[in-house]
């Protein structure tokens, strides 16, 4: 298979984990589903954790991007940004093929701490996390990693309650949670300034 075709194989896997879960999806199923043979699969994942592991690094990089960059089309400012999270969130709540966290899936099937997958899926969320630090530590937040870490709570939150409800809702809810914390944290910045 050429790298294009290892990429196609990838993103096809990923629909499918998405959809199906990890355990759930056996070699077959990915077979029929992707229209690529076992053998060719094979060539290029030796196991279907070595396949899974290439989905989540794909999953993770497609997924920050996109969120990122909606962030930063809703709000030009750090501050603005912490909040507009829970914008893009909605609109992921939103689409037809939402399924809630490909990551939080993992760490659930996967719920051996040092195990591959494991450890993959949690590098994302410690990467989302620093990333929503320095967005609180630029927005001038008293105590920007706990800022970062209850924003992480509420983000996970709203995942994981609009999976169960169906709707939109758990982002805006937890919008409205995110933005008092905020104007707490920069209400004790300033009061310790004076």
């Amino acid at each position: 298979m050429r790298p294009n075709k290892r990429d196609e194989l990838v993103r096809k896997a990923m629909e499918v984990f998405y959809r199906d879960g990890f355990h759930a999806t056996g070699m077959d199923k990915l077979v029929v589903e992707t229209g690529v043979s076992k053998t060719s699969m094979y060539k290029h994942f030796r196991t279907k954790e070595d396949l899974i592991l290439a989905v989540l690094r794909l999953r993770d990089e497609s997924f920050r991007n996109r969120i990122l960059r909606r962030v930063e089309q809703i709000a030009d400012t750090p501050a603005g940004q912490l909040i507009a999270t829970f914008d893009a969130f909605k609109e992921w709540f939103e689409e037809d093929d939402f399924r809630g966290c490909m990551f939080l899936k993992a760490a659930a099937e996967y719920q051996d701490a040092s195990h591959p997958i494991h450890v993959q899926a949690a590098e994302h969320k410690r990467v989302m996390l620093e990333h929503l630090t320095s967005l609180a530590r630029q927005s001038g937040a008293h105590a920007p990693e706990l800022l970062a870490r209850q924003i992480v709570l509420l983000q996970e939150g709203a995942i994981v309650s609009a999976v169960l409800l169906k709707n939109g809702n758990p982002a805006e809810d937890a919008k409205v949670a995110a933005q008092l914390l905020l104007d707490a944290e920069l209400t004790r910045k300033n009061a310790a300034l004076h």
